[in-house]
């Protein structure tokens, strides 16, 4: 091989990475784009509970971000054991930054299910539990017969 055909080899390989890394950042970009707006996390509009947490669990819904970032990963990847990139490092902090995020949304999106299920059941309960109470106590003409016999 020519040191001329060794030079454009280097060349192309050169542009490969840097297309790879633009790659990866940009699904990242795309990634983070697609979380949930704090916002939309903190401030709920809903007249109950399980509207507050179906609201949230809405907004938990990772989607699209999950998508990216697996693309992102699977470039880097690639890029990583070709040794295409000059700072795999910082890549793959952000990689692992944006995936723990990920797995700490789907997290919490687990227990906000978990308590939409729950809470119904809780206030089933609840509600169950106050009309025993009120069927076992006493009436105001039970009250006014009990004076009455003391």
């Amino acid at each position: 091989m020519s040191s001329q055909s060794t030079l454009a080899d280097d060349d192309l390989f050169g542009e490969a990475a840097a297309e790879m890394r633009e790659e990866v950042e940009a699904h990242l970009e795309d990634a983070e784009a697609a979380l949930p707006d704090p916002d939309d996390v903190w401030d709920a509009d809903a007249d109950n509970v399980l509207g507050v947490l179906n609201a949230l669990k809405s907004t938990l819904d990772v989607g699209d971000a999950a998508e990216h970032l697996r693309q992102a990963k699977k470039t880097f990847i690639v890029g990583q054991r070709a040794e295409a990139f000059d700072d795999p490092e910082s890549l793959e902090a952000r990689l692992e930054s944006v995936e723990a995020l990920l797995g700490s949304i789907e997290e919490a999106g687990d227990l906000v299910g978990d308590l939409t299920g729950t809470i119904p059941q809780l206030r089933s309960q609840l509600q169950d539990a106050a009309d025993a109470a009120d069927d076992d106590s006493p009436t105001d003409a039970d009250a006014a017969e009990a004076d009455a016999e003391s």
